[in-house]
């Protein structure tokens, strides 16, 4: 019988513990990827300063780049100004926009990315996707898996704490979303990956039932692990698929209906994810993920995130058209105005008794 296998793209070395970054340099050596500490490190142009002054006496051979902001154009910018050296890798160092400008530009020039991230406000530090504003709007680019994910604790804390929540919101609606994904393959026959759901519902069932707070190393290591394997997740699936369903086209048409008043993408999902099982009828897990969310002091109800009863009824209503082509309750349920209404009303008095 011939031995069959398969090969999973995901990062050579995962380092999350307090005091990560202080090891950067030696890591890497360690790891082959950058022998000789020639690096190209993105920063942000404002907080990406102090980590500079901090981490640069480590780093005597890297190149420092600040980035503008997290636009198509400013990935570009990276991307040309890096070509002119010879690095052995480049380092994207902040927060989510900052980290996919990095892996746009590494897969421009062609070198691997590796993803330092200073806080945990979502899954994409470990996506295989760079989301990039552009003259459109906003665009999601295929790219290489980082090869190295480094997350320093200590910096973690030092960041708000409403980027944390947004962890665990956007972690935890992965269980909405594999449930969307069953869903589909037994109304529309589409194809699950198996490996790819089993990775990304753990992880949401992993922060959903870890009794620590968002200040605690061990609930903290537990988020980090779960946005990186959610990550890894979507690179065995090749589609975001594991960790996207009617949780987050709900999220974007708050994004697309009120740009300028849209909460935290996680903090959105979670709330997309609460409701989306409770129009499944899964009550007793919905009722645990409202629980758990207003623990972490996450919005359960449209109210507590700046929108009224018929914005949230709005965007229940516009969400499919976020995602065409994607089968999720919504799709299935197919509700009109009037019914979204109604089963809000029933969501918010499920959860309040």
């Amino acid at each position: 019988m011939p031995v069959l296998t398969r090969l999973i793209p995901s990062p050579v070395v995962v380092d999350i513990r307090p005091g990560a970054l202080d090891d950067l340099a030696g890591l890497l050596v360690d790891q082959r990827i950058s022998a000789s500490g020639k690096l190209a490190i993105a920063i942000s142009g404002g907080s990406g300063a102090a980590l500079r002054d901090r981490f640069a006496p480590a780093l005597p051979g890297a190149d420092w780049y600040e980035v503008g902001g997290g636009t198509l154009d400013d990935a570009i910018k990276l991307a040309d100004a890096m070509k002119s050296r010879h690095y052995d890798a480049v380092v994207g160092m902040g927060g989510g926009k900052i980290i996919d400008c990095a892996k746009f530009a590494a897969a421009r020039i062609g070198l691997p990315l590796v993803a330092v991230a200073t806080n945990l406000s979502h899954d994409g530090l470990c996506s295989p996707v760079a989301t990039l504003d552009n003259d459109a709007g906003r665009g999601s680019y295929g790219v290489p898996n980082p090869i190295a994910i480094v997350i320093d604790l200590d910096v973690i804390r030092e960041a708000p704490i409403r980027f944390v929540r947004s962890g665990v919101g956007d972690v935890i609606s992965n269980i909405s979303a594999v449930a969307d994904w069953e869903l589909s393959h037994r109304e529309t026959g589409e194809q699950i990956d198996g490996l790819a759901a089993a990775m990304a519902r753990q992880a949401g069932e992993a922060v959903l039932r870890h009794p620590g707070g968002c200040g605690d190393d061990e609930f903290l290591t537990v988020l980090a692990e779960g946005l990186v394997l959610t990550g890894i997740s979507m690179s065995v699936a090749g589609d975001s698929r594991p960790a996207s369903g009617a949780c987050h086209e709900i999220n974007h048409a708050f994004d697309l209906l009120y740009p300028k008043r849209a909460a935290a993408h996680g903090e959105q999902c979670g709330l997309g994810a609460a409701f989306a099982m409770h129009l499944r009828g899964a009550h007793e897990q919905t009722r645990l993920i409202v629980e758990v969310l207003r623990r972490h002091g996450l919005p359960v109800l449209p109210g507590e995130i700046g929108f009224s009863e018929e914005e949230f009824v709005r965007a229940v209503e516009y969400a499919p058209q976020t995602r065409p082509g994607r089968y999720t309750i919504l799709e299935h349920l197919d509700l009109s105005t009037d019914q979204i209404r109604d089963a809000y009303a029933d969501y918010v008095k499920a959860i309040s008794s």
